[in-house]
């Protein structure tokens, strides 16, 4: 009886830990997009073509997230 408790106790854990991750990863992702939506908008209403809005946005927005998640300031 003991062992089923145990096994019950820590499989909702594991259940608990895999929902917290994914709402970790969501809120990143959410914060890539605004970045990204912003940036590449801004870049094409410039007059720059699509291929360079995308590859420009993507580096700098992966820059600014990495930069958060090591909780280091970007000039």
């Amino acid at each position: 009886m003991a062992n089923k408790f145990v096994a019950v106790f820590l499989m909702c854990i594991v259940v608990v830990a895999a929902f917290s991750l994914q709402e970790a990863k969501a809120a990143e992702v959410d914060t890539f997009k605004g970045c990204f939506t912003g940036c590449k908008n801004g870049c094409l209403g410039d007059g720059n073509s699509n291929t360079f809005c995308e590859t420009k946005c993507d580096n700098q927005c992966d820059e600014k997230e990495l930069a958060a998640k090591l909780n280091i300031n970007l000039p």
